[in-house]
């Protein structure tokens, strides 16, 4: 098995953000030595997540104002007594930190309208990480 391994760095701008990381992620499955297996995308933050859907504009404010609307910044965590960014931490944990997609003759199996998006759940932030890990033969 073969393992194929990078970091994006990337800079937020909003408290809440989605972040398109589709190109990267298919430049890299097609730079990697990896015909068949798998690519997984990760991130090593606790209020950050990875999510796969469409990169529409109404789609993407609707996906924002629901994760507002579930993890409230206002609500009474008990986290904010240490640092006032537990709701970040709440949908972070509920989104989750990674995706994997196969990985077919160097292509990534993924859905039409499907693209790779960094949740932004705590900025803005000048530097966030994305590893992309190829994995297969």
């Amino acid at each position: 098995m073969v393992v194929f391994t990078r970091i994006l760095t990337l800079r937020s701008s909003e408290r809440r953000q989605l972040i398109d990381i589709t190109r990267d992620v298919v430049r890299f499955v097609h730079e990697g030595p990896i015909e068949e297996g798998m690519c997984t995308i990760s991130v090593p933050h606790a209020t950050a997540a990875i999510i796969a859907n469409e990169h529409e504009s109404g789609l993407m404010n609707d996906i924002l104002i629901k994760i507002d609307d579930l993890f409230p910044q206002s609500s009474r965590y008990a986290h904010n007594a240490i640092d006032d960014n537990a709701d970040a931490h709440v949908a972070a944990a509920f989104l989750g930190h990674s995706k994997a997609f196969s990985v077919v003759k160097r292509e990534m199996i993924r859905g039409t309208w499907q693209s790779i998006f960094l949740v932004e759940l705590d900025g803005p932030r000048s530097h966030r990480e994305v590893c992309l890990q190829l994995m297969g033969e």
